[in-house]
């Protein structure tokens, strides 16, 4: 009793005093300058509302009747564009920038003019302001993209965006199934690509290459040779400007762009986008925001990569903290911060962003105000770090091509993770039983269906594709498996279009299993393969470079990256932790895997194993490691 007495009373060195006082000042200070919560718009246990057919709305909304816009002069991608320049009084409209340079902007009326130009140039061509004349988009994001893709809406044309992760044969495909004759590219590059394939014949319906960069005579040269005819942007637009046509605007049913999907199998599939498709989504994502984010005329919207992979930059705050002292001070301000943002408290002015996170926040230019992450799954434990860490609002939304872009959005107000909110204000989403894997809309649990004012018309010249995605009452079968939880929001649980079955007749859902085993520390990606004529499972490994080396140091285990992704007792270790993961997370012995390989090398767009979305391309997967499957069921046998 005396040496606990002691130990308390004892007194303490002068600067551990100073010290103390200075650390209690801190959060003095932090708990007195706590600005207001985010208020919800809605009572987040009751986030949505069941309509007829078993389905579910936001509650945002006050009856069953969909948003179709939200500005009553704005229900066309040509009108959205005229309103903005309108209300911004011809402000700023498409900011670029070289490295290291401050952004040069382009006013709304510099835009729309050289859209007319470029869209009057069209038509002197020979091209028709109508629904089945598309013009192909290959090009990175810049100035250029968004002013051909206006051209089309300023003269009722569609917009088709290719991209060269596609792979050549898919640009050929899509080439021809679209019939374009006009392709505007950004790079010389991109045009040999395309110059390629009409030397060889494979897309004779191409007679014109625009391109935005310049070129060199030799292209042009080489295209009149194939018939193809290679034109600068900048005369085009000359053309149009001596030739000006007034606008042709389109009707809110009118088609505004194909977006082929890149797909996991076969080739691609244009999904049909009308204009009230887009401007329906982008409604219902404007009403998810009104309560809690209002823009004004300074705000930038920026595309970025998916916010999963802004954990990277996370880290790297986490991997700068070598003492454990600082890894403390490290986890209690993530903690202190989440602490505020589960109160609906967002900032990025506390003492904890001044001290801790204010580098990683300048990284992405120090006033982020909103994020949306989508396409990729983020797990909880990220998102939550994310929005402490990142001082800004962020949110999940879960959507499609299919269904524009997305059909559900996390609630303002709402910071829970694991979940992808509710329907947005366009939609209404129902869960359809799915037997097979023992999913029942009774339950609360099916595959995820859409309904509303974003729903694509179907897939470009393809009615048996279009047939298996939307049913006779005009709902989206998603493929996904959902389940609704007690606030009315939704969680993505499992995936039906990758089911099959093993040997001995047990149904497999991968990317379930695959969700589960990504959380293994030493995993970066996992990919899980099974056989109709194998009983059970084995697994594709790539380690995380970062975090490998201490998982084997506490083995006992020292060596490059490399090394330690040959190395038998690193991979049984692997293994061991993933099959813990996987029996707490309740798989069953046959979703097991028996079995790994582990890749140094990670699944990337660029080597054809993920679509440009991230997701796995299972069949590429199983071709590429078709010798290491085949050896590890063989050692299995």
């Amino acid at each position: 009793m005396n040496c606990l007495l002691q130990f308390f009373f004892t007194p303490l060195p002068t600067p551990a005093i100073v010290a103390l006082f200075s650390f209690g000042a801190l959060v003095l200070l932090w708990l007195l300058t706590q600005p207001k919560p985010v208020r919800p718009p809605v009572d987040l246990q009751r986030q949505s509302v069941g309509t007829k057919d078993g389905a579910r709305r936001s509650a945002l909304l006050k009856s069953d009747s969909l948003m179709a816009y939200y500005y009553d002069d704005a229900r066309t991608l040509y009108e959205v564009f005229q309103r903005g320049l309108h209300v911004s009084g011809n402000g700023p409209c498409l900011g670029y920038r070289k490295p290291k340079q401050p952004y040069q902007w382009l006013t709304y009326k510099q835009v729309s003019n050289k859209a007319e130009f470029l869209g009057s140039a069209l038509l002197h061509r020979g091209l028709k302001p109508a629904a089945n004349q598309f013009i192909g988009i290959f090009a990175q994001n810049r100035p250029e993209w968004i002013i051909s893709e206006l051209a089309c809406y300023t003269y009722s044309m569609v917009a088709v965006p290719l991209y060269d992760t596609l792979g050549p044969e898919a640009l050929v495909f899509i080439i021809k199934k679209a019939e374009i004759s006009t392709v505007i590219c950004d790079k010389p590059d991109k045009a040999e690509i395309l110059l390629s394939n009409s030397e060889k014949g494979l897309t004779p319906v191409l007679n014109t290459i625009i391109l935005m960069d310049s070129f060199e005579s030799e292209l042009k040269e080489r295209g009149a040779k194939c018939s193809v005819e290679i034109l600068s942007m900048q005369e085009t637009e000359e053309l149009g400007k001596n030739n000006l046509r007034k606008p042709i605007p389109p009707k809110p049913e009118d088609l505004s762009i194909v977006c082929f999907t890149s797909g996991t199998t076969g080739d691609p599939k244009g999904a049909m986008l009308t204009h009230e498709n887009v401007v329906a989504d982008a409604a219902g994502f404007i009403k998810s925001l009104e309560s809690t984010f209002s823009p004004v005329p300074d705000d930038v919207t920026i595309s970025y990569l998916p916010l999963a992979h802004m954990f990277e930059r996370v880290v790297q705050i986490q991997s700068g903290a070598q003492t454990p002292f600082q890894k403390r001070i490290l986890n209690f301000a993530a903690r202190m911060k989440h602490a505020e943002v589960k109160k609906g408290i967002i900032r990025n002015n506390s003492i904890w962003d001044k001290l801790i996170f204010q580098k990683v926040q300048l990284t992405m230019g120090g006033c982020v105000r909103v994020m949306v992450t989508g396409a990729a799954p983020i797990s909880p434990p990220v998102l939550s770090f994310l929005r402490a860490a990142l001082g800004c609002q962020i949110f999940e939304a879960y959507g499609q091509t299919e269904c524009t872009a997305g059909c559900t959005f996390t609630m303002a107000g709402d910071w829970t993770a694991g979940h992808v909110g509710v329907p947005i204000s366009c939609n209404i989403v129902k869960l359809v039983d799915v037997e097979e894997m023992n999913y029942f809309a009774s339950n609360g649990e099916g595959e995820v269906c859409i309904k509303g004012k974003n729903v694509f018309i179907g897939y470009l010249k393809d009615q048996e594709k279009t047939s298996e995605a939307l049913d006779e009452d005009g709902w989206l079968h998603t493929g996904d498996i959902g389940k609704w939880l007690p606030s009315g929001t939704l969680k993505i649980i499992d995936r039906k279009k990758n089911i099959f079955k093993l040997a001995q007749g047990e149904y497999i859902a991968p990317e379930k299993i695959e969700n589960v085993y990504i959380r293994s520390g030493p995993v970066a990606q996992v990919f899980v393969h099974g056989e109709s004529l194998q009983s059970c499972l084995i697994g594709i490994v790539v380690p995380d470079p970062e975090t490998l080396p201490d998982f084997a140091a506490k083995l006992g285990i020292q060596g490059s990256y490399e090394d330690l992704c040959k190395n038998a007792e690193v991979k049984k270790a692997i293994l061991e932790d993933m099959l813990k993961l996987g029996k707490a997370a309740g798989l069953k012995t046959f979703e097991q895997v028996k079995d790994l390989y582990i890749h140094p090398e990670q699944f990337t767009i660029e080597n054809g194993l993920l679509t440009p979305t991230l997701k796995a391309k299972r069949a590429e997967l199983s071709k590429f490691f078709k010798l290491q499957i085949d050896s590890l069921y063989a050692s299995l046998h």
